[in-house]
């Protein structure tokens, strides 16, 4: 067995480890993915002490679904879908957050913009001016990468309603922009 204070334990014995319910490996795990799932969480969540109540209850469906972990693709990157799925639904689900719009038919603009030249550091720090309404469909299509049809279920609205707050969210964009141009 590995010394427990030893920080480069490998991740897959830190893995089977935390699935067996060891403890001070459980809390390695979590001190190793904290601050980076916070400021996942704190992406969809302004409210600091709602973003750490997320993100316990996100490690808590991560130490639930241990098991599910199949070793494919980024174990970071499953951890961050939980965390993302968690904030969202913590949105939905608490009325302070929620919101409502009705737009029957939206179209996507496909012309090259102002967009095309930023890189995705710039927009994230852009992206914080926009009201919560659009920021998170903009966020989950542009930095998350979901299509409009997955964001639709993710946030328990249309596929038109999101594509519309997308628009919407490139359009108040451009205004920033160029604001500050």
């Amino acid at each position: 067995m590995l010394p427990e204070q030893d920080k480069t334990i490998p991740l897959p014995y830190l893995i089977s480890e935390c699935i067996l319910g060891n403890r001070k490996m459980q809390e390695m795990l979590y001190q190793k993915f904290a601050v980076t799932m916070y400021y996942q969480c704190l992406r969809y969540i302004k409210n600091p002490a709602d973003t750490e109540d997320v993100l316990q209850e996100g490690f808590i469906k991560v130490f639930n679904n241990l098991h599910n972990y199949k070793n494919e693709g980024s174990f970071e990157g499953w951890i961050r879908k939980i965390m993302m799925r968690t904030a969202l639904s913590y949105l939905r689900d608490n009325k302070k957050y929620s919101y409502h719009i009705d737009i029957e038919h939206a179209s996507e603009i496909k012309e090259p913009g102002i967009f095309d030249t930023l890189v995705e550091k710039d927009i994230k720090g852009i992206v914080t001016k926009l009201p919560s309404k659009v920021k998170k469909i903009f966020m989950l299509h542009v930095i998350e990468g979901y299509n409009h049809r997955e964001i639709a279920e993710i946030l328990g609205c249309t596929e038109s309603t999101s594509k519309s707050q997308f628009y919407r969210s490139r359009i108040r964009l451009q205004k920033i922009l160029k604001k500050s141009a």
